[in-house]
């Protein structure tokens, strides 16, 4: 009975799954970033001023962070790097939207980039668990 009470009580295993969703489902935006090019995303920050070259960091935040939380490697480093690539996605594609519901599920707008967003911030506190490469440091 103590294992199962255990295992039903497992905050690493739970920060492995945390991990991993969260790598594994933003690695689809990357690995689609990497085949179809950043040029939507260069547009967009040359329409506010900015350097087109910096799209190219998105890549960083999708498909570098994506795949060091997978590993759990340097989780909190990551968790920054990928919670900061979600606030400029907000701010460039849902800034708009911040204070919008969708009409047809009744949702928050920018809900699916704030998950990104929080769960990111959630490793960032808490580390990547026992289950990680990398854990029990400052940069874990």
């Amino acid at each position: 009975m103590k294992l199962q009470k255990d295992f039903l009580r497992d905050n690493d295993l739970g920060l492995l799954l945390l991990r991993l969703t969260l790598g594994v489902l933003m690695l689809f935006h990357g690995i689609h970033k990497l085949i179809a090019g950043v040029g939507f995303i260069g547009g967009m920050l040359a329409g506010i001023g900015l350097p087109e070259w910096i799209a190219y960091g998105s890549l960083l935040g999708e498909v570098v962070a994506s795949v060091m939380l997978i590993l759990g490697l340097w989780t909190r480093a990551a968790a920054v790097v990928f919670a900061g690539n979600m606030a400029v996605a907000i701010l460039m594609a849902h800034l708009g939207q911040l204070f919008s519901v969708d009409p047809m599920t009744g949702g928050w707008m920018p809900e699916l980039p704030m998950l990104y967003l929080m769960g990111a911030v959630v490793l960032f506190f808490t580390g990547g668990g026992r289950y990680a490469l990398t854990k029990n440091s400052v940069a874990d």
